[in-house]
């Protein structure tokens, strides 16, 4: 349906993992404009947008695949040093719009077992505790978000900076992907920061909230 004139234009990448035994279980999506752009199943991630050429993707995929490797293999490492019976439930959300009036909002959100557990502060470029109550994992996990720059002020930067200028060249009327989407630093970006918060939430996600 084209986009109302007062609706925002909107740039959002969804991650779902499932935890259960040590094993690692992905799914996923990310949307341009309100327009699907791309599908996580598992091991296999397909471009719906013709967002970046065929040999730039191809890049991309071994980069998901790589990421999404690593992120199983620690929740096995982890779980063979404290297994785990019951099933972990990890959701990690986030992107940026873009307004008629030309401001922008952005966000990055987290949760743990359907529970809000952290949320990324833009425009301060810090994670804060979204858990109702003490729980010793979020302020681990929160912790280790803020020792590195790629989930802090990278972060920041992607989604205030990176993630509107896809946005910006964007029709809202008839939602066509212009040639001048920064696909390839904004994907890049955006894996490097999961990869991070895989790590920093995996070390716990598999050791029963061990900390």
């Amino acid at each position: 349906c084209p986009a109302s004139p007062a609706a925002p234009l909107a740039f959002t990448m969804l991650q779902l993992t499932r935890v259960y035994k040590g094993y690692s279980m992905f799914r996923g999506n990310a949307s341009l404009n309100g327009q699907l752009s791309h599908l996580l199943d598992e091991l296999n991630v397909t471009q719906v947008l013709p967002l970046e050429p065929p040999d730039a993707w191809a890049r991309r995929q071994k980069e998901v695949i790589n990421y999404l490797t690593n992120f199983r293999q620690l929740v096995q490492l982890f779980n063979m040093e404290r297994p785990t019976a019951f099933t972990q439930h990890l959701r990690c959300h986030l992107g940026c719009r873009l307004f008629p009036n030309g401001t922008a909002q952005s966000f990055y959100e987290v949760t743990l077992n359907r529970t809000a557990f952290l949320s990324f502060h833009v425009p301060n470029a810090t994670w804060e505790r979204r858990w109702p109550g003490e729980l010793p994992v979020a302020a681990f996990a929160q912790e280790q978000l803020m020792k590195y720059s790629i989930t802090t002020q990278d972060l920041q930067y992607f989604l205030n900076t990176t993630c509107v200028s896809i946005l910006e060249p964007q029709s809202a009327r008839t939602g066509q992907v212009s040639g001048r989407s920064r696909a390839p630093l904004v994907l890049g970006l955006i894996l490097g920061s999961l990869a991070m918060l895989g790590t920093a939430v995996g070390i716990f996600l598999c050791t029963g909230g061990s900390c």
